[in-house]
Formats: structure tokens, C-alpha cells, sequence
């Protein structure tokens, strides 16, 4: 097995392991990469079609399987087209390898017309009951891709995700269409990728053999342009239009791709006008949504719009209490569930994330779990949940303080009254946040990082000359410091 290297003397798909490394090292950032990724090794010798990757415990092997299957197929495509399988092991020095493969043409099909093939990952978790499928058809033949851990058994829910979750239900049970499309937006990591995997799963139960599409927006976009380059856009139309249920995530990414959103609103059109289910999810409100057609909105808020707020305390406690009840290996004290639970208010993925981590580590290393232990594990996490400050928070705290609407913050318009705030909420979003200058970009109505660097200029400018601007910035520091 091969970690990477000199690369002389390596085949094609150990020179092409070497960049899927680098790449993923950049893309997850060095901590999760050390943590997750860098033990993973390939398996030698390939045949150039399936790839082999090994991990060397069954722990981790289940978590790159869940977060990482589609990627690192996408990654070794993207430098090796012939790939037509990724599998991931667990090796043990005394047991046989435990593998589960990731591939995009899986022996069990669904009807749909062609189009460009998208990844299959509902082998990703051994766990995974299998589901029903329909005969073959003479057609191109792909299943939708939804996460098996993604079911409603599996959603928590209380006061502040209950209406979201209801209207999920009902979207997907059999019967007449009670509503069409169902809207669902809420911040990063709050369950909303759940829920549109839920439905997704609970239709195929009540339907299996209905076509069903889940994608993001991003990936709506890249297919879009791709087929058009291969001049084969009827495929993707028939593709998209001929599913039974359409389940879209993350609609904030198509703002301002002008082409895109054309395709995407007679898209929805026609999933509309033919009865059937749309699920649109989005990080903001229809309303909210800056540089995406307004035709579009109007669709949109057609339909039941709902939303998923933060997590409460309450919330976070039964999550990590779920967690634990499908983990009957770990034993984590009561003390340590708690301070995961009080410290890191964030999202919902990042507290899952932190119970992965401390049993993990002690899966690890052999250590009993404790609250030192767990404190030592979750350090650097600890100590960023208690100074993070999240756009959403610094537009609302922004636009409180200059007694204008939050969602002037991310609308075009220019007038000083607006843009002055909207250049210091940029200011304090790139100085208080981890997120990119694209991400700001986006957070701020789809604005170019170039827009975000002038705001930046422009306000560190200022606070030398300007008392006004320079105390506006530091009363806002503090407040959202404190």
C-alpha cells in the first residue's frame, strides 16, 4: 500500500492518488485531513478502472465513507476518466478487508432517461438496508443519491425544526400532492440536507419505482453547462423533467448564472405543472435571495415555505443521545455529552462531528473517555465555538445598529445609507469569520470577492480618518465579542 511520496516508479493511478491527496489536504484544511484523511492508503496493484483505498479502522473507514464516497470519485475522475469504481476498506493485519465500493454504474437501476451519470452512493454504509428497485429498462438507468444515514427514524426534532419536519412528511407520503414545491432554508449544518434525504427515502418505500433526483444546486449548474457543451441538453432536460420527485439543495449557489436559472425555472415548471414534487432547500428565505430571478421566488414561495432554526440546547442533547444509542461500543460519561452539548451551539453537524472525534480518539489510542480526555480532544474546536461570530449574526447586529433592514445588506441597492454598513458588515465578516471572500460574496446577495476586497480596503481606510466609522466598527466588535 501506497501514502503518497516520490511519486518515480508509480503507476498512473499512484501518481494520480498523489494529487487526489494534495487536493483533498487543501480542500479540507490540514487538521481534518491529519485526523481523517492522511491514514488512508492506496491499494496496489489497480487495474485503472477500480480503484482501492484502505483504512486501518473500521471507525474511520465508516466516516470517510459517509462524508468523503462521492468526492473521491469525482477526484480520481477528474485525472483518470476511465475510473469507473472507488472502494474503501477497512485493513486489519488479522482480518479480511472490509469493503464497500462507490461506483456510478450500480448492477440495481432505476428508470431514467439519459444523461450524464451521476455517482451512486446508497452502498456507502454496509448498515444500510437495501431498497427495492425496479425492473430493468432498455433506457440509461441511475438511482438517486441519498444518504442512507439520511432517514426520518434518524431526525431529531423540537420546537425549532418541527414544522419543517411535518411538511417533509407529508410531501412524501403516496396520495394526491398536497403541496408542491416545499421550500426549506435554515443555516449551515441544521438538518437540512437531512430532511430532503429523508423524503427522498421515505417516497422510494411508499413508491419503488418512482424516479427520484437529488442534487445540489451546484451540481444542477455543472451538469447544465456540461451538457450543453456536448450539445446533448435533451438528455439533461428529459433527465430532470421525467423524475417523480426532485430534490434540490443549496439553490443560494445558481445567484447571478443567468443561464443556469433559465434551464432551472422551466425545470421547475414543468415538475410543477405536472403535479409533481419539488424540494428546494436554501440557506436564506425566498425573499432573501439576491441575484436569483425573481419568476423564480415567486415559485418558490408558491408553495410551503419553511424554516430550520438554530439548534436549542435541548435539541443538542438528543442528538448526542441518539448518536450514542448507534455507537453501543462507545461509553461516553453524561458530563462529557454536556459540555459538547453547552460549547458547541453552532450546528448540529459540528456536535456530531465532535462526539465522531472523542471516540474516535479513544478508539484510537485505547483511553478511557472523560472530560479532561474530551477537552483535550476538542481544543482547538472548543476554543473557536466560543469566539465564532457567524455572518448571519453580523448582518443582523449590522443592520440593528444603522437601523436598516437586514436584507438591504444584500440587495443591490447603492445609496450611502445602505452601502456604508454593508462595506463594514463585509469588513467584520472577513475579520471575525474563517469563510472566504467568495463566501462572504455569496452571504451578501452573490457579490464578487472583488466586491468584498474593495469593502475591506475601504473600511480599514476609514478607521484612520473617519472617528465616526472607526468607533461604529469597534461598538460593533464588542457587541458581538460579548
Amino acid at each position: 500500500m501506497r501514502q503518497g511520496g516520490d511519486q518515480a516508479g508509480l503507476s498512473d493511478t499512484g501518481r494520480a492518488w498523489a494529487r487526489v491527496r494534495a487536493n483533498l489536504r487543501l480542500s479540507a484544511g490540514a487538521r481534518l485531513f491529519d485526523q481523517w484523511l492522511a491514514p488512508m492508503s492506496l491499494v496496489e496493484p489497480c487495474d485503472g478502472e477500480d480503484v482501492r483505498l484502505a483504512l486501518p479502522s473500521a471507525f474511520m473507514t465508516d466516516w470517510v465513507r459517509n462524508h468523503y464516497a462521492e468526492r473521491l470519485v469525482h477526484e480520481f475522475r477528474a485525472l483518470l476518466p476511465g475510473v469507473r469504481s472507488v472502494s474503501i476498506e477497512t485493513r486489519r493485519a488479522s482480518s479480511a478487508p472490509d469493503v464497500v465500493a462507490i461506483t456510478a454504474a450500480p448492477p440495481v437501476q432505476r428508470p431514467i432517461a439519459p444523461a450524464a451519470p451521476l455517482l451512486d452512493l446508497a452502498a456507502a454504509l454496509p448498515a444500510a438496508a437495501p431498497r427495492p428497485t425496479a425492473p430493468e429498462a432498455s433506457l440509461h438507468i441511475e438511482r438517486p443519491v441519498l444518504d442512507p444515514r439520511y432517514t426520518f427514524d434518524r431526525f431529531v426534532a423540537d420546537a425549532s425544526n418541527r414544522v419543517a419536519l411535518n411538511a417533509a412528511r407529508a410531501l412524501a407520503e403516496p396520495g394526491p400532492v398536497r403541496f408542491s414545491p416545499l421550500f426549506i432554508h435554515g443555516g449551515t449544518g441544521q438538518g437540512k440536507s437531512h430532511l430532503m434525504h429523508a423524503i427522498g427515502h421515505a417516497f422510494l418505500d411508499a413508491r419503488p419505482d418512482a424516479r427520484v433526483l437529488c442534487m445540489s444546486a451546484e451540481r444542477f449548474m455543472f451538469d447544465f453547462v456540461a451538457a450543453m457543451r456536448a450539445r446533448d441538453t435533451h438528455a439533461f432536460k428529459s433527465r430532470l423533467r421525467g423524475c417523480d420527485l426532485l430534490l434540490i439543495d443549496d439553490l443560494q449557489f445558481i445567484a447571478g448564472k443567468d443561464a443556469t436559472q433559465e434551464e432551472f425555472f422551466h425545470t421547475i415548471n414543468e415538475i410543477m405543472a405536472a403535479g409533481k414534487r419539488l424540494v428546494i432547500s436554501a440557506d436564506r428565505a425566498p425573499q432573501a435571495l439576491d441575484g436569483v430571478e425573481s419568476r423564480i421566488l415567486g415559485r418558490m414561495s408558491a408553495g410551503l415555505v419553511a424554516d430550520v432554526k438554530g439548534s436549542t440546547l435541548e435539541l443538542r442533547r438528543a442528538v448526542l443521545a441518539q448518536r450514542l444509542v448507534e455507537l453501543p461500543d462507545a461509553t461516553v460519561p453524561a458530563d462529557v455529552v454536556d459540555m459538547i452539548a453547552c460549547r458547541i451551539a453552532s450546528s448540529i453537524r459540528e456536535v456530531e462531528g465532535a462526539l465522531n472525534r472523542v471516540v474516535a480518539y479513544a478508539s484510537l489510542t485505547g483511553e478511557v473517555i472523560d472530560l479532561g480526555f474530551a477537552q483535550s480532544v476538542l481544543g482547538d474546536t472548543l476554543r473557536g465555538a466560543q469566539r465564532r461570530v457567524t455572518i448571519d449574526e453580523i448582518q443582523k447586529v449590522v443592520s440593528e445598529h444603522f437601523e436598516i433592514k437586514q436584507i438591504d445588506l444584500l440587495s443591490a441597492r447603492r445609496a450611502r445609507a445602505v452601502a456604508r454598513p454593508r462595506q463594514i458588515a463585509m469588513y467584520l465578516a472577513k475579520r471575525m469569520t474563517t469563510r472566504s471572500l467568495p463566501e462572504i460574496g455569496r452571504k451578501f446577495g452573490g457579490r464578487d470577492h472583488s466586491t468584498v476586497i474593495h469593502a475591506v480596503r475601504r473600511i480599514e481606510e476609514l478607521r484612520d480618518t473617519d472617528r465616526d466609522v472607526d468607533g461604529a466598527v469597534r461598538t460593533l466588535i464588542h457587541q458581538l465579542e460579548s
